[in-house]
């Protein structure tokens, strides 16, 4: 009579547990869970937690689309983030249904000169297998250029409400009063190309929209997605005009920040387009 292994499947159920949760705690913060990959350049994590397609939106590399592709791009992320001694830190999170947005300011020392680089990430699932990253930010900071991003998304139907569409209708028009006063009186705009680009408070904030208006008139938006959480709205936008400028479209994401009397207490943009105009 053969010996009986009654313990092998309560070790194979063990095994399914294990996989479970930990496809569990990667789809509950997926923008973590794909940052670990890029500090460890191992896409293992990634892999189990998403089995099925895996799309990337980067910057730098492009598109980056399945598994044999994801493998190589995390590979290629860690040795950039090591030889800059990257250090990630996490300012904000807007989640909503399947969508996740998160903000991060990269601390990067690598040619001795410490950079501060404001990056933020979609992460959004189509399905419980699936999932499709989309980064912005502006390169400006890290190599001294803008550079072109063309559209990830297509416009869509999409209107920010309350004091976040009067913000965006103003900029539209080219109205600098109208935008000012959508801030609270110690409200602040930050540029994509870091924090000492910050524009904080009603004189501050004047002259850089004035500034922003001179090149006859508003900056024009196509609104891709808007994912909204009662305080953070994030839209990912196409700009397509500046003043009297007409640009290629250009991929971009701004996250406008509620404060408690319903102004906006902050607005922070990424993207990497060139202003026509001499910003203060």
């Amino acid at each position: 009579m053969g010996a009986q292994m009654p313990w092998f499947p309560d070790f194979a159920s063990a095994v399914e547990l294990v996989r479970r949760q930990t496809r569990a705690a990667g789809q509950a913060d997926p923008v973590a869970q794909y940052f670990a990959a890029l500090n460890k350049g191992d896409a293992h994590a990634l892999e189990t937690v998403w089995p099925g397609e895996v799309v990337i939106y980067d910057p730098r590399a492009g598109e980056v689309r399945g598994h044999q592709q994801l493998r190589r791009f995390v590979r290629r992320n860690q040795s950039w983030l090591a030889e800059q001694h990257a250090r990630i830190e996490t300012v904000a999170s807007t989640v909503v249904g399947g969508r996740a947005v998160v903000e991060l300011l990269a601390h990067l020392e690598g040619d001795g000169r410490p950079v501060a680089w404001p990056v933020a990430v979609v992460a959004e699932s189509p399905d419980d297998r699936s999932v499709v990253f989309r980064s912005y930010c502006s390169q400006r900071p890290v190599d001294g250029r803008r550079h072109v991003r063309p559209p990830i998304l297509k416009p869509g139907d999409v209107h920010p409400g309350d004091v976040v569409g009067r913000y965006q209708a103003a900029v539209d028009a080219g109205d600098a009063d109208a935008t000012v006063s959508a801030f609270a009186t110690d409200g602040y705009f930050r540029e994509p190309i870091g924090p000492r680009s910050t524009h904080r408070g009603t004189p501050e904030l004047r002259s850089y929209f004035t500034a922003c208006f001179s090149a006859g008139g508003g900056i024009g938006l196509q609104h891709c997605a808007v994912t909204d959480d009662g305080v953070r709205c994030a839209l990912e936008y196409n700009c397509v005009r500046w003043g009297r400028h007409d640009l290629p479209p250009q991929a971009g994401i701004g996250i406008y920040e509620r404060g408690p009397d319903g102004l906006m207490a902050a607005a922070r943009v990424y993207d990497d387009i060139e202003p026509p105009v001499e910003l203060p």
